[in-house]
């Protein structure tokens, strides 16, 4: 796996409820690419191929969009190394859920 990506959508809403609408259907989109996806109360972590998630990043705004919002922030970090692979999430956080 040469890369990681952390993704973090914030539609510009102001009702909670529309906005967790429009980002379960983001999370709904990320776990349909067939990836290995971390959802988290903050971030939804993406694992693979660095081309694919910059897809999935690009696609993740148009899809918020089109679920309601007028307009969005989104945070993205990039763990990339494309010699030597990165850390699975598994291998970053196993030990702490045990």
């Amino acid at each position: 796996m040469e890369a990681a990506i952390a993704i973090q959508v914030l539609p510009n809403l102001q009702d909670e409820k529309d906005v967790c609408d429009v980002v379960d259907k983001v999370i709904e989109y990320i776990k349909s690419t067939g990836l290995n996806t971390t959802v988290s109360p903050f971030e939804t972590v993406v694992e693979g191929d660095f081309d694919k998630l910059m897809e999935i990043v690009k696609e993740s705004q148009k899809i918020a969009i089109q679920a309601g919002a007028p307009s969005l922030m989104s945070y993205i970090k990039i763990n990339y190394d494309p010699t030597c692979g990165v850390l699975t999430t598994d291998e970053k956080i196993s030990k702490h859920n045990k």
